[in-house]
């Protein structure tokens, strides 16, 4: 195992005999590393903290923090769950749950740039991006491959769907729903996102699917129960019934079109 002599590794610590830790680096105890795993210099990991395998923890990276909540009890045990293949920019963080015995979870393959912040309790799936400085609040989720801009910042509680694009500086206080393009203060949808779903590996009729579902519900003049209503009585591709889904199920309601 390759630990610089400066760091402090807790005994309790469960680290793989791949794993690589940096100088300055503190890991607590009740921890495990997987495989893989290299730990950059002046990091901290936070007890109760389970990381997955051939993860990347740069320079001042934070996880598993105390969550930046007023009511918690410092004395409940909560934890943050990373899984595989994730990279951890510089001074980036990411807070632990809030309450007993609940957890923050990320998914596998998800790339935080520098100085991001995800509260306590969110959710993550695989292979999203957020980039410089983007902060997401508390109870969040986000689904896969979602591509969240510099300075963005989430609301508590809002979930953003797949393959979905929040441009730079955008205030989410909704919903983003899947494969759209949101911007501006406070965001409305601005069209659906055609680079992430070309990039996706999405065909034409697949998009146009997306497009027309959105256009049924964004222009059809129908209200939402409506427009939901039209779409379920026809058959649906897969995407067009996780959109339908996405509304169906959504808390806060979906962030409204431009």
């Amino acid at each position: 195992m390759n630990i610089h002599p400066t760091a402090i590794v807790d005994p309790s610590a469960e680290l793989h005999e791949s794993v690589s830790v940096g100088p300055y680096t503190v890991i607590e105890g009740d921890t495990v590393i997987g495989e893989g795993t290299v730990i950059g210099s002046g990091v901290r990991i936070y007890a109760h903290t389970r990381i997955g395998q051939h993860n990347r923890l740069d320079h001042g990276v934070a996880l598993g923090c105390e969550p930046q909540d007023l009511s918690f009890d410092r004395d409940c045990v909560s934890g943050l769950i990373v899984g595989d293949h994730n990279h951890f920019r510089e001074n980036m963080n990411i807070s632990r749950g809030s309450k007993e015995g609940h957890n923050t979870v990320i998914g596998h393959h998800n790339y935080f740039m520098s100085l991001t912040h995800v509260a306590h309790d969110c959710i993550f799936g695989d292979h999203n991006t957020m980039t410089q400085s983007a902060i997401i609040a508390g109870h969040s989720h986000v689904g896969n491959r979602a591509f969240i801009s510099g300075l963005v910042a989430v609301h508590q509680n809002v979930s953003i769907g797949d393959y979905a694009m929040v441009a730079g500086l955008a205030k989410i206080v909704k919903d983003v729903p899947p494969f759209s393009t949101v911007d501006g203060n406070p965001a409305t949808v601005i069209g659906t996102n055609v680079v992430g779903l070309r990039r996706g590996g999405f065909d034409q009729a697949q998009r146009s699917a997306i497009k027309r579902a959105y256009k049924t519900l964004y222009h059809s003049g129908m209200n939402l129960s409506q427009a939901l209503e039209t779409l379920e009585a026809e058959p649906m591709s897969e995407e067009v019934a996780s959109i339908v889904r996405f509304f169906r199920e959504s808390r806060r309601g979906v962030t409204d079109h431009r």
